[in-house]
């Protein structure tokens, strides 16, 4: 499969915005990834437009910068926490505790304990050991039950199968937390990051709506709270529908499930907030052919799978790249510059670049404002972690 069409940068970004972009990052060593935080502000109020029923939590681990946590919490979001490093960070910058859920169904007795006594009182959790552990070092806590979901063909980077439980263990495990002490609030779930087949939602929520019932009818457990994590996809290669057009058929599926009296609704999107806001710059590097009767070019750049490009692994996440070149297109492998043969983002989804590109050219790597700067290796081959700048 081939994707040889000239990426139009008015289909990611309006003149202005880019401009004032282009224009930003001229003087500046590469790679960096520069990122408009006036974009960040539109999506959070478009989430929030289309659902006015859920609490947002934002999913820190897509990106922990400072401008970033200080926007959305001055715009009211809660946070998405996968660890107290995490949670030192939004707290460095004045959330309070009542603002955070621990979603991470793995963590160290030592940390939940730590969240606990920071005053946080929202746990995931999807195994027995864990929500044991949640009862002894974080009494009295509401939880919620991680469930296992299909999703993984339709998702471009699909979660499933580390994280969640399969229903009957969920069932099994929101009566044990009652049994401990611990407030059984609701349950969880994530359809894949990047997932574009808004079916997976219908499937999730009617798993969920078996549990609300059972565990009423058999416990007296009246939970209280739907976790629909993220998944919302952001605008790459691969177009995708408008935001609005998933909110008008999840609220479907949500008002089929539940009727008008719905649980309290919990979104933890990443991605959808800040991947559009972002703008990644690399230079070519070399340009090269294996041998004299090749038909493509190998294109390396400065940055790769290790310095911020981790999503190009099996090729899931495929980047709109950009360059000033005008040159017919030419088939080419894309890779990046240290030495490990895995640093190759593209080959078998075959990009075409301009004829006329050239060493010492910008490629401009379109809606990578997420997983880039966390993903960055430290100092794989030497090479420092990838440099952000926000405006």
């Amino acid at each position: 499969m081939s994707q040889f069409q000239s990426i139009d940068v008015a289909d990611f970004y309006d003149s202005e915005t880019f401009a004032r972009i282009q224009e930003f990052a001229k003087d500046k060593a590469t790679p960096f990834v520069v990122i408009d935080t006036n974009i960040i502000a539109k999506q959070y109020d478009d989430m929030v437009t289309n659902f006015p029923f859920a609490n947002v939590y934002y999913a820190v681990k897509a990106n922990p910068a400072k401008e970033i946590l200080t926007l959305l919490k001055d715009k009211g979001s809660n946070f998405d926490i996968a660890s107290i490093y995490e949670l030192d960070m939004v707290m460095a910058v004045g959330v309070t505790a009542d603002r955070v859920s621990f979603g991470n169904t793995i963590k160290k007795r030592k940390d939940v304990r730590a969240f606990y006594e920071r005053g946080v009182r929202l746990f995931a959790s999807d195994s027995e050991a864990d929500l044991r552990m949640i009862a002894e070092e974080a009494p009295g806590s509401k939880v919620y039950v991680r469930i296992l979901t299909e999703g993984s063909q339709t998702a471009d980077w699909p979660l499933s199968r580390k994280f969640g439980c399969q229903n009957e263990m969920a069932y099994e495990l929101l009566a044990l937390a009652k049994e401990l002490g611990l407030d059984p609030y609701g349950i969880s779930f994530h359809v894949g990051s990047q997932q574009r087949d808004i079916g997976a939602w219908d499937a999730a929520i009617g798993k969920v709506k078996v549990l609300f019932d059972r565990l009423r009818e058999d416990h007296g457990i009246v939970l209280k709270m739907i976790n629909m994590g993220g998944g919302f996809p952001a605008n790459y290669i691969d177009k995708t529908n408008q935001l609005g057009v998933y909110a008008q058929q999840i609220k479907h599926f949500l008002k089929e499930d539940f009727g008008d009296e719905l649980p309290e609704i919990i979104l933890e999107p990443g991605r959808s907030l800040i991947s559009n806001a972002g703008v990644l710059i690399s230079e070519v590097v070399l340009i090269s052919r294996k041998s004299h009767t090749a038909l493509e070019r190998w294109v390396y750049t400065d940055v790769g799978k290790f310095s911020g490009l981790i999503e190009t692994m099996d090729e899931a996440i495929k980047y709109p790249i950009f360059t000033e070149k005008k040159g017919e297109l030419d088939k080419c492998v894309i890779a990046g510059p240290t030495c490990d043969s895995a640093d190759i983002m593209y080959e078998h989804y075959a990009y075409g670049l301009p004829a006329d590109l050239a060493i010492g050219d910008r490629l401009y790597w379109l809606t990578a404002g997420a997983y880039t700067t966390t993903y960055s290796a430290v100092c794989f081959n030497g090479f420092p972690p990838l440099k952000d700048y926000y405006l």
